[in-house]
């Protein structure tokens, strides 16, 4: 089977590092869905009737030196314990397909374009399909998740220096940088608080610095 990009996906967000790490956890992060010529239009007719798609996208910044594994090691179990691929959500799979539920915000059918929230995917992203989510059978509830069974324990505070708030962002442009920064993009096993971290929003390159649980953001260039 040969299956090529039906959409690209287009994100205030263009790298891994500070894109939510599943579907939903910032709920108010914009994303828009572009259709290619030929997949839009007629296809969307009767999507206006529902509230969340599926996504069905492509790993598309996953280093092409490294293959996938057996095992892995989730960021969530700190980074040190390996347990099979299929039992995580890891990039670097045999085929490396992602699947996130959005929320529909508005559908320009005649554009060829979707607004949806919540995604976690990065700007450019290529999409194979997109699918009717649907509560009565897509909605599971008191099951077992694994190590995934709850959410991350707490956020961090974040703290931006009023000079910098108004770098070029909107109020709520900065509302949705907090929540996202708030998540603690480092990975599970760093905790240095020297260290400084550059991630990219809007086209700019947001600094911070992480100490204990408070995040500062040094620069916003």
């Amino acid at each position: 089977m040969e299956i090529k990009p039906i959409a690209w996906f287009r994100s205030p967000l263009s790298d891994k590092f500070g894109t939510p790490r599943q579907a939903g956890i910032v709920s108010g992060l914009k994303g828009w869905i572009e259709f290619c010529d030929g997949y839009e239009t007629a296809m969307l007719d009767g999507l206006e009737g529902f509230d969340y798609l599926w996504i069905i996208w492509g790993f598309s910044l996953n280093r092409t030196d490294v293959a996938s594994a057996s095992k892995v090691r989730p960021p969530r179990l700190g980074g040190n314990e390996r347990i099979g691929v299929y039992a995580t959500r890891s990039p670097y799979r045999p085929n490396p397909l992602g699947l996130s539920s959005v929320r529909i915000s508005s559908i320009n059918a005649s554009e060829g374009t979707i607004e949806v929230l919540g995604a976690d995917l990065v700007d450019g992203t290529p999409i194979y399909d997109i699918k009717p989510y649907v509560e009565y059978c897509d909605a599971h509830t008191g099951i077992r998740s694994g190590f995934a069974s709850c959410a991350p324990d707490s956020k961090l505070t974040v703290s931006i220096p009023d000079k910098l708030i108004t770098q070029g962002f909107d109020s709520d442009e900065i509302s949705i940088l907090k929540e996202i920064l708030s998540q603690d993009p480092r990975p599970a096993y760093h905790d240095d608080p020297q260290r400084v971290y550059g991630m990219a929003y809007k086209g700019k390159n947001v600094r911070f610095k992480v100490e204990t649980d408070v995040l500062t953001v040094l620069s916003i260039d």
